[in-house]
């Protein structure tokens, strides 16, 4: 029996278009966003990341100096719902370190909440939070990606709306709409060689799930549902985001890709 609580020990792939390549994570403090950075950080690209939690995006900056990054990433503390901060926090970056050809649109709150609950206030709130501000992140890019003719835009999005899971119906109605945004996006891009993708977690066993909805029961129904019988990691998710930002992707746009154990 596999343990489900071992992470897996594997030595992972090296993308040499990678290096150097200037790469954009909103949410990039903690969690998978963390993954993602430190793994595009490692993986010798020049990462710039926006999120709300100074102390954690120091400790991932931190993180991936420690580990050999050839360039520390950098961070602007930003509330994403703020679209004209957003904005402005984007062109600083891109000055500092040169315009982005991949965004990762990872930022999201997953907060439960109950339909007869729901306030229009609160209803608005979810989708600046979890959808609103992917798409402005990339009308903030695309015109560099434009210029540069190839880019790589990576939207996630959450298999919750796919499974029917009614403990959020914000974040899952704004998360259905990732796709709407990918799909749309992928075929205005395209022909400038620009790929739009998304990747969709299952239950990644994030510091975050762990400590606010962690429980013994609810994960042996994750792993009852799993085709693979132990959790999920960040930085396992990150190596598909990896692949769609290198070049070895190149062909892959206006696709959807779970990384959820086979679950069902």
């Amino acid at each position: 029996m596999i343990d489900p609580t071992a992470a897996p020990d594997v030595d992972y792939a090296r993308y040499p278009s990678l290096v150097d390549r200037t790469c954009l994570v909103t949410g990039g403090a903690d969690g998978i966003g963390a993954a993602i950075v430190e793994e595009l950080a490692g993986q010798g690209a020049k990462v710039a990341f926006l999120d709300l939690q100074e102390d954690k995006a120091t400790q991932v900056v931190s993180r991936a100096v420690d580990a050999g990054a050839t360039h520390a990433p950098i961070h602007r503390i930003v509330d994403l719902r703020n679209i004209d901060a957003m904005r402005a926090a984007i062109a600083e970056m891109a000055a500092e370190i040169g315009d982005f050809t991949v965004l990762v649109n990872n930022a999201a709150n997953d907060d439960r909440h109950t339909w007869d609950a729901m306030t229009p206030d609160y209803w608005d709130d979810r989708l600046n939070t979890n959808l609103r501000h992917q798409f402005f992140a990339i009308q903030a890019v695309a015109p560099a990606m434009i210029e540069a003719e190839h880019g790589s835009i990576i939207n996630i999005g959450s298999s919750s709306y796919m499974m029917q899971e009614d403990f959020f119906p914000g974040y899952a109605v704004a998360k259905s709409g990732v796709e709407g945004i990918t799909r749309t996006m992928a075929r205005t891009f395209g022909p400038h060689g620009i790929r739009v993708n998304t990747v969709l977690p299952g239950w990644v066993a994030t510091e975050r799930q762990l400590e606010k909805w962690w429980s013994p029961e609810g994960e042996a129904g994750t792993l009852a549902d799993q085709a693979i019988k132990r959790r999920i990691y960040a930085k396992e998710f990150a190596q598909m985001v990896l692949f769609l930002a290198a070049d070895d992707g190149a062909a892959c746009t206006a696709q959807q890709f779970l990384v959820d154990g086979g679950r069902r």
